[in-house]
């Protein structure tokens, strides 16, 4: 593998790269990299040539480049928004089975939806010279964000790093796999459609997440299609846990009138729903129909049991490493897109 340069933070001077020095000496780039690296014999002319050069030029090895084309790193970094979410481990089982499959350590950390926290981890595990930077948590709609992440995963990918994410990304140029989020939310509005259901409402996580922008539009667009609006008062936006689902569903009960049924963008949310409406009296789902996304392996045991849109989340783990671990294309991202399907249970009913 040859070496390449990292983008200059302001402030710094330009590295010089292995490419400066083989132009300087007039050789190929292979050659200067064998002689640098003393990978193999070179002619004793050709020797002197690259070696007066990176002497000249005061040419550093990138420790970062050797280190990838030596193999030496066995770290996968995975960072996720939050370890303790049920679809974070699922997602993050398939990354450790097939990591362990081809003897790579895995490390896992949680950016809590913070974006600016997620860009430290990737600078971190850049410096740790992790052999690959695996994103398992929704992207963000914010272009500082991109253009931040982007400034690290570049120069990164540049040096032979490996990258691949999980979920839409909008302009990061990087392998991905994308859970059809906005099919499986209009597959499920239209099966509650089909329920008999017309009255509506939506608990929502932030809608700067590109999973959240993705089910609530698939889901409201679908619903448009057949007539039915929902209004943005019945749309409550909490964060993307339990709890935010509990405080969500809490609120949505305090605004009248009531929907007959209730779309949770995330299991996890509608599980805190389910607690609200439990305890505040509201049968499920005699008076209030509820849904989920993801099938987490927990929803299939409440009672009752979660109609939910269903992600294979291990198998989506194991297709983002073994992305990873794929030699790049030469040209393009490549894109695994996965379906999600309907799964109808006991939460929903026929309203009365």
């Amino acid at each position: 593998m040859t070496e390449a340069a990292e983008e200059p933070r302001t402030g710094e001077r330009a590295y010089v790269t292995l490419q400066d020095v083989a132009r300087q000496a007039e050789v190929s780039l292979a050659t200067a990299s064998r002689v640098l690296n003393g990978t193999s014999q070179v002619r004793a002319d050709l020797r002197e040539r690259v070696l007066a050069a990176a002497a000249e030029l005061s040419y550093t090895p990138n420790a970062h480049a050797q280190a990838l084309a030596s193999s030496s790193s066995k770290s996968v970094g995975v960072i996720c928004h939050d370890v303790s979410d049920p679809y974070f481990a699922a997602v993050a089982r398939g990354v450790m089975r097939t990591a362990a499959e081809h003897g790579m350590l895995v490390m896992l950390a949680s950016t809590f939806r913070d974006p600016s926290r997620e860009i430290e981890y990737v600078a971190m595990l850049r410096a740790q010279r992790a052999r690959a930077i695996l994103l398992i948590g929704s992207g963000f709609e914010d272009r500082d964000w991109e253009r931040s992440m982007a400034g690290e995963l570049d120069p990164y990918q540049r040096t032979g790093g490996r990258v691949a994410v999980l979920s839409r990304h909008r302009s990061l140029k990087v392998d991905a796999v994308l859970p059809q989020n906005r099919e499986g939310a209009g597959a499920l509005a239209r099966a509650l459609l089909d329920l008999g259901h017309r009255d509506f409402a939506v608990l929502s996580g932030p809608r700067a997440l590109t999973t959240v922008s993705d089910r609530l539009g698939g889901f409201t667009e679908a619903l448009a299609e057949a007539g039915v609006r929902v209004p943005e008062e019945r749309i409550v936006e909490e964060s993307f846990t339990r709890d935010g689902g509990y405080r969500a569903a809490t609120e949505l009960l305090r605004r009248d009138p009531r929907p007959t049924c209730v779309f949770a963008v995330t299991d996890v949310m509608a599980i805190g729903a389910l607690a609200a409406l439990r305890d505040h009296g509201v049968a499920v789902p005699g008076e209030m129909s509820l849904a989920g996304f993801d099938d987490i392996p927990i929803v299939r045991d409440l009672t009752p049991p979660l109609t939910t849109v269903a992600l294979p989340l291990e198998a989506m783990g194991e297709h983002v490493m073994g992305l990873a671990l794929r030699e790049p294309a030469a040209r393009r991202s490549r894109i695994e897109r996965v379906a999600g399907h309907v799964i109808l249970r006991d939460s929903t009913a026929a309203p009365r």
